[in-house]
């Protein structure tokens, strides 16, 4: 890891890592979900198999290599994040600014 993240950066990488773990094992996620479906507490035990099949590919993918990919990721992504923030906040100042101009001329009628 080049440099030390603050928590809610970290909690980013780590949704980052889980998402790209589950789309590898979107397959058995998805057959694991259709057994569910329609069950309840019988679900543990009418869909084993499918948890089973599940969590073993999330295991096979859930490695170190793929926490540094991860990690990698957010940090490729840094500055596209960055300018989506400043759009935002431009975004936010218009419409801020839209809206006084809009109740000024409303309150003075």
């Amino acid at each position: 890891s080049p440099l030390p993240l603050s928590a809610s950066q970290e909690s980013q990488v780590r949704e980052l890592y889980h998402r790209r773990v589950r789309q590898k094992c979107a397959d058995e996620v998805r057959e694991f979900a259709a057994c569910c479906t329609s069950r309840t507490f019988t679900a543990t035990i009418m869909c084993r198999k499918e948890q089973k099949a599940m969590n073993n590919c999330m295991m096979l993918y859930a490695t170190q290599a793929e926490r540094d990919a991860a990690r990698e990721e957010w940090f490729a992504t840094m500055d596209e994040r960055r300018k989506e923030r400043e759009m935002k906040e431009a975004k936010r100042k218009e419409d801020e600014k839209f809206w006084r101009q809009w109740w000024d001329k409303d309150a003075k009628g």
